[in-house]
């Protein structure tokens, strides 16, 4: 065995170990930021005494990335789908709330935007079940095929 292989694999090795660690606690710091950045908001309602809709939007949005870290940390990986799902709702919430100020052309941009990116969850999740992974194809039943989330 080389020295010097043996040595570029240790270093490979601490150094994996080294970025999953700073991969979670970013994720930890998001999670806790957003978790913050929620309670904030609920205190904000409860202090005008009232809800808008606005208000439940944010929170909508707070809600999918605390569920994208949770997914993330569950499976290891993160479908793409989530930030998508995450931007398709943070454009409509732009669009609900400030559709007063907005011309023609950019509430059209907006809804066009809304809609490529439907169409990528679309296709993505097409392709995953017409065209699975091969790791996925072994761990499924014929009667039900396996769609990586």
């Amino acid at each position: 065995m080389d020295v010097h292989s043996h040595t570029v694999a240790r270093l490979r090795r601490w150094a994996g170990h080294g970025l999953d660690a700073v991969e979670f606690f970013g994720l930890m710091a998001i999670g806790i930021a957003t978790a913050l950045a929620m309670i904030e908001e609920v205190r904000l309602m409860l202090d005008a005494q009232r809800v808008q809709l606005a208000d439940l939007l944010l929170m909508f949005l707070y809600l999918e990335v605390l569920a994208m870290i949770g997914q993330y940390l569950k499976a290891g990986h993160m479908p793409v789908r989530f930030p998508m799902y995450i931007a398709m709702v943070a454009l409509a919430r732009y669009l609900i709330l400030d559709i007063k100020d907005m011309s023609e052309w950019r509430m059209l941009a907006v809804a066009l935007a809304i809609f490529l990116l439907t169409l990528g969850v679309l296709i993505i999740r097409y392709g995953h079940v017409r065209f699975p992974y091969e790791q996925d194809i072994a761990t499924s039943s014929p009667e039900k095929p396996y769609v990586r989330e």
